[in-house]
């Protein structure tokens, strides 16, 4: 399964909204992907989203999809 993942870069400052960054990763739940996130990043997760069906393949369709391996 893919997951959208939202964060902010840093866990040091507040989020803000104009700075929330999106990755896509593969796992098999959402607490895997978080849990993998947080090992490899210094990232401030805000969110895990599952992708699939038309969300998913409208997601494939922008230039910026690209699967994150760590």
């Amino acid at each position: 399964m893919i997951y959208k993942v939202y964060y902010q870069e840093t866990k040091t400052r507040n989020p803000k909204r104009e700075d929330t960054q999106s990755i896509y990763v593969e796992g098999d739940s959402d607490v895997a992907v978080r849990q993998l996130v947080e090992e490899n990043t210094p990232y401030n997760i805000e969110y895990v989203q599952l992708l699939d069906g038309n969300h998913l393949a409208y997601e494939q369709e922008h230039a910026d999809f690209k699967l994150t391996e760590f």
